[in-house]
Parts: structure tokens; C-alpha cells; sequence
């Protein structure tokens, strides 16, 4: 089974930035659709960055601009950069990794365990 670890989150001010990490414990990292999702308190879990093995990125409309996310391969890790922080943006942050073996019809899926980011003054 494949493990993610997430880490970086914690109270900020707005307008500030933070970056979440989160490592995989997968030998064929490199070749997983990664994502970050977020669910505030009251609210549905919401897809807020992905990046595809090829190195594609897409956001959501509420942190295009201000959020940015990447991959390091060689560390089996993903991150989070989160810029112009605003109280908008508190929630849990989760990791998602997406395996699809498309031969077989098969998709797995795994999550982290989740990491805080409160905003506030």
C-alpha cells in the first residue's frame, strides 16, 4: 500500500504563504496523478491543485494565481505553495495519489491523513 505523509501546514496570517509537503512510499511515484484537496469545517471536500505524471497542472478558480503545485520525483514528493493567504483558505489539506492502469481497468487511490492550515489574524 502506498503511504502519504503530509507536513507544512499550521496557522498563518493573511497574506501569508505557507508550503505543504507530502511523500509517497512508492517506488513508480513518478508515473501517480497527484493532487491536493481541502475541506473547510460545514463544507464538501473540494479538489484544489492536480499535476499529472507529465508534468500538467490544473486549479481550482478560488487559488489559481496564488497557489502552485509541483513534483520532485527523485524525493517522491509533492508540494503545496500557498501565497496571498486569505481567511478563505483554512481547512484541512489532504494528499491524493491516483494509479490508473488502464489494461485492466483499475484505479487506485490513496489519501494522506490530512494536515491544517488555519488563516487568521
Amino acid at each position: 500500500q502506498v503511504q502519504l505523509v503530509e507536513s507544512g501546514g499550521g496557522l498563518v496570517q493573511p497574506g501569508g504563504s505557507l508550503r505543504l509537503s507530502c511523500a509517497a512510499s512508492t517506488s513508480i511515484f513518478s508515473i501517480y496523478a497527484m493532487a491536493w484537496y481541502r475541506q473547510a469545517p460545514g463544507k464538501q471536500r473540494e479538489l484544489v491543485a492536480s499535476i499529472a505524471p507529465g508534468g500538467t497542472t490544473d486549479y481550482s478558480d478560488s487559488v489559481k494565481g496564488r497557489f502552485t503545485i509541483s513534483r520532485d520525483n527523485p524525493k517522491n514528493t509533492v508540494y503545496l505553495q500557498m501565497n496571498s493567504l486569505t481567511p478563505e483558505d483554512t481547512a484541512d489539506y489532504y494528499c491524493n495519489a491516483v494509479l490508473t492502469i488502464t489494461s485492466r481497468g483499475a484505479t487506485y487511490t490513496y489519501w494522506g491523513q490530512g494536515t491544517q492550515v488555519t488563516v487568521s489574524s
